[in-house]
C-alpha cells in the first residue's frame, strides 16, 4: 500500500550565532536596519514536510512516494533517498530554479531569524496526483498554493483518502478555501495553534471540522495529541523522550504514524501513540531526518511505552 504524500522537499541550513541578536541590533534604528552576524557553526540539512514525512514512514517499513517539485541542487538529496530506496519517481526537477530551502539563524537565547526561498516549489502544480497508480492514501501538505488546490481536487476525484495538514501553508488560503479543503478530505491534522486559527478562518468551530471529516486531530506537543471523530474524541497519551535535542520535525514523524497506523488500519487510540511515539523519537535527535531504527526497535519501544504490541 503506498501512501502519495505531497509537499516540499526542501534544504534546511542551520546557522549559530554565538551571541545574542538583540546585542547587535539598536531598537531605535530598526528602520534602516543592516546587520551581518558571524556564525561559525553551521550545518546543513534534508527537510521539506514531504521528505520528512517519506523518510520517517520508510523507518517503519511503509511505502511513501513522496511527490514535489525540486531544483538544479538536488543530487545529495536524490542520492540520500535513492540509499534508502525512497520512490523518487514523482519527484519533478525544474532545472532552471533551485530546491526550496530555509536558512535558519539562531541566537544564544534560541531566538531565529529564518529567510525561506521556496524556489521550484511554486511550480508543484506541474505535477499531478491522478498520474500515479496503486495509492491507497494520500496527504496534502505545505506546498504552492495552485498545487496544494490541484493535489486535493484530483485526490477527491481519484476517490483516494487524503489527508489535509496545511502547516505553514495555511496564511496562502481564504476561509473558503480552506472550508473547501476540509470538505474534499477524509482526515485533518494541525497542531494545537494551527487548530485555532483554522477555525478562525473557517468560521467553524472544531465540532462543525469534525462533521465533515472521519477525524481531525490536533497535535498538543509534549501533552500528546486529541484524535476527534463524529462518534468520540480521543485523548492520546504522550510518549516520553529520553532526551529532548531538537523539536524541528516532530510534526513530520507524528504524521508518518498516523498514516502508518491509517493504512494498517489500527483503533484511534493505536494510531495516535504511534503518531506521539514517532514525535519522540524524532526528538532525540537532532535535525529531522537524522533518527535510526526500524520497525521491531519501534515496536519493541512501543510496547516499553504504552504496554502492549503492534
Amino acid at each position: 500500500m503506498s501512501a502519495l504524500i505531497c509537499g516540499s522537499l526542501a534544504y534546511d541550513t542551520i546557522m549559530v550565532f554565538p551571541d545574542q541578536f538583540k546585542n547587535h541590533i539598536l531598537p531605535d534604528k530598526v528602520h534602516i536596519l543592516n546587520v551581518s552576524f558571524l556564525v561559525p557553526r553551521m550545518r546543513r540539512e534534508f527537510g521539506g514536510c514531504a521528505g520528512n514525512i517519506a523518510y520517517n514512514l520508510h523507518l517503519l517499513g511503509g511505502k511513501p512516494i513522496p511527490m514535489g517539485t525540486v531544483g538544479q541542487d538536488f543530487g545529495p538529496y536524490r542520492e540520500h533517498f535513492e540509499s534508502l530506496g525512497i520512490d523518487l519517481s514523482r519527484v519533478k526537477v525544474i532545472e532552471e530554479l533551485f530546491t526550496p530551502q530555509a536558512f535558519i539563524t539562531t541566537d544564544h537565547d534560541n531566538n531565529q531569524i529564518t529567510a525561506f526561498h521556496p524556489g521550484a516549489m511554486m511550480r508543484s502544480y506541474e505535477n499531478h496526483v491522478k498520474d500515479v497508480p496503486g495509492v491507497s492514501l494520500g496527504l496534502v501538505g505545505p506546498d504552492g498554493r495552485e498545487g496544494m488546490i490541484q493535489n486535493a481536487v484530483e485526490f477527491r476525484e481519484m476517490g483516494v483518502p487524503f489527508i489535509f495538514d496545511p502547516g505553514q501553508a495555511m496564511p496562502l488560503f481564504n476561509g473558503p478555501e480552506l472550508r473547501e479543503f476540509i470538505e474534499q478530505a477524509d482526515y485533518v491534522v494541525v497542531n494545537d495553534y494551527e487548530s485555532n486559527l483554522l477555525q478562525e478562518r473557517t468560521g467553524w468551530n472544531e465540532k462543525e471540522i469534525v462533521s465533515r471529516v472521519q477525524a481531525y486531530i490536533t497535535t498538543q506537543g509534549p501533552k500528546g495529541a486529541l484524535v476527534h471523530t463524529p462518534g468520540k474524541t480521543y485523548d492520546i497519551p504522550p510518549a516520553h523522550e529520553r532526551r529532548v535535542v531538537d523539536p524541528t520535525g516532530c510534526g513530520d514523524a507524528f504524521r508518518a504514524g498516523l498514516i502508518y497506523g491509517i493504512q494498517g488500519g489500527y483503533d484511534w487510540l493505536t494510531i495516535g501513540r504511534m503518531g506521539n511515539l514517532m514525535g519522540a523519537l524524532k526528538v532525540e535527535h537532532p535535525g529531522t531526518q537524522n533518527q535510526r531504527f526500524d520497525y521491531a526497535e519501534f515496536n519493541d519501544q512501543f510496547k516499553q511505552q504504552f504496554g502492549y504490541t503492534l
